[in-house]
């Protein structure tokens, strides 16, 4: 397999990412009349994490584009966590051991998601590619 570059070497894309692809597939197998309510919602607020991560990933060359970006990821998955709460409380979600292994996964990623958040807040760094060119290559 090939090196892992950009945004996919992240580990908050490809957890949020991976967690999407549980999601949808779990809300798939929701009572039919989920379809257009919190199934709907938890496949848009899900996929909205690693979305956000990848769009901030391509502005990182401005800070706060970046974090503004990362903060709706965190904020997407803070809304899935309340969505799953939801279907499983009202018993669309059934399955105590999915409800509570995505409930785990996402709590893990909300923590990943702050931390990562935070190292940006203190040591961002344009990436070097982006950096404006020193004087002794103007001249």
């Amino acid at each position: 397999m090939d090196k892992e570059f950009g945004y996919k070497k992240l580990q908050i894309y490809n957890l949020s990412h991976e967690l999407a692809v549980k999601v949808h597939k779990m809300s798939l197998m929701l009572p039919k009349f989920e379809t257009y309510e919190e199934a709907s919602q938890i496949r848009r607020s899900s996929k909205s994490i690693s979305s956000n991560i990848v769009e901030g990933y391509a502005l990182r060359k401005y800070k706060n584009e970046f974090l503004h970006y990362l903060y709706r990821a965190y904020g997407s998955s803070e809304e899935t966590v309340e969505h799953l709460r939801f279907l499983f409380e009202s018993e669309s979600l059934k399955d105590k051991n999915t409800f509570e292994d995505l409930s785990k996964r996402y709590l893990e990623l909300n923590a990943k998601l702050f931390r990562y958040i935070q190292f940006v807040e203190k040591e961002f760094e344009k990436p070097s590619f982006l950096k404006e060119p020193s004087e002794e290559y103007n001249t």
